[in-house]
């Protein structure tokens, strides 16, 4: 199967050095270019492309408006270019608000070293962007108002549809990795959080449930460049009712703080102090992961064992996996998203496989669970 690309950037030296470097491959063919938002949208209409890349400073109607637009008409997969900065960080999270998938550097040094390098990444994300589900993209989580103090209680559901024969025979590996029941709650030491692409949505939506007293700590790794952290702790402080900062080395945990492992280190943590401390480490060149939740999930296991709530939510990979095995061999509980609310069910869909996943819950689920969950 080729994967359809629609180009859409103001600066024709890029777009025709992203379609060159696209064109090499044989799984990837770029069908079209647009120089503004509003050309976008109007070619993605009459082109219908498997996946969009999406400047976001363009005249006319710029990326944000276009990504908007296109996810009401019919939704893509888009992936935004932006510039690694304070500002560009803020934007590109905008961006994945309004419904893009991932993004990145619009400076093709920050990718990689050489062409060779460069191709390879840009086609292999390219694909797996492909393979995401905006359809499926749960609703932009950004409340404007602050959400009440205490979550109410999730009002019933409707029974859901009787699944047609062809999703019966679809369904059983899933059901087999689906725990039978609902683990009663229990009080943890700290809880680790770990994503990918699609995370920062997901977290937002995660994070906004909690009330400000949340009962116990919480550590976030979030695959993301050092330049973008920063930004994305404040947003996420100014959305939630916990507080929430970028983590700095020596940092103590405490109830109702998320700490946001910062882009291009390791975070571990150590049993010191009353909740437990921050180590913030240079990254080893031999990680792919910069911050890695194996690592982060690793120093949970030692530091708390028995003791540690870890949750895997969507993103590309199998960064998490070996995490949660130290914690579930420690005796801690282990909770992963469902393929449906993932925008890319990589993550959370190696732990269910690997059978350590205590619960596999929505999207929606997930931030009532803790609260209802964590003592």
């Amino acid at each position: 199967m080729t994967v359809s690309v629609l180009v859409v950037d103001d600066s024709g030296f890029f777009r025709k050095r992203l379609t060159e470097i696209l064109n090499t491959s044989d799984s990837i063919r770029v069908v079209g270019a647009a120089t503004n938002g509003r050309e976008a949208v109007e070619m993605a209409d009459k082109l219908r492309p498997d996946v969009i890349t999406m400047d976001y400073e363009m005249p006319i109607m710029d990326g944000i408006s276009a990504v908007k637009e296109i996810m009401k008409r019919r939704p893509v997969p888009v992936l935004m270019f932006s510039s690694l900065t304070y500002e560009g960080a803020r934007v590109t999270l905008d961006a994945l608000e309004a419904g893009a998938v991932d993004f990145l550097p619009k400076n093709f040094e920050e990718i990689a070293r050489d062409n060779s390098q460069l191709q390879k990444i840009l086609r292999e994300r390219i694909l797996d962007v492909a393979r995401s589900r905006p359809g499926n993209r749960p609703a932009p989580a950004v409340p404007s108002t602050p959400p009440p103090a205490q979550p109410a209680r999730p009002q019933t559901r409707p029974a859901p549809a009787r699944p047609t024969p062809a999703q019966r025979r679809a369904e059983p590996e899933a059901e087999a990795q689906r725990p039978s029941r609902r683990a009663q709650p229990r009080s943890f030491a700290v809880v680790g959080i770990g994503t990918s692409t699609g995370g920062p949505i997901a977290l937002q939506r995660v994070l906004t449930r909690l009330p400000s007293r949340f009962p116990a700590p919480i550590v976030l790794i979030q695959h993301m460049p050092a330049s973008f952290t920063p930004a994305f702790a404040d947003r996420l402080n100014k959305l939630c009712q916990i507080e929430v900062r970028q983590a700095e080395d020596g940092d103590m945990l405490r109830p109702g703080l998320a700490l946001l492992a910062p882009g291009g280190k390791q975070m571990m943590i150590e049993n010191k102090g009353p909740h437990g401390r921050v180590r913030i480490l240079e990254s080893d060149e031999r990680l792919t992961y910069k911050p890695c939740v194996d690592v982060t999930f690793g120093s949970l296991a030692r530091s708390f064992p028995g003791k540690t709530l870890g949750i895997i939510l969507t993103g590309m990979g199998a960064d998490g996996k070996e995490g949660c095995r130290m914690m579930k061999q420690s005796g801690s509980v282990v909770w992963s998203q469902d393929e449906k609310s993932s925008v890319i069910y990589g993550m959370p869909m190696a732990v269910a496989k690997a059978g350590l996943s205590d619960e596999v819950l929505t999207l929606d689920d997930i931030g009532a669970r803790m609260v209802e969950g964590v003592c």
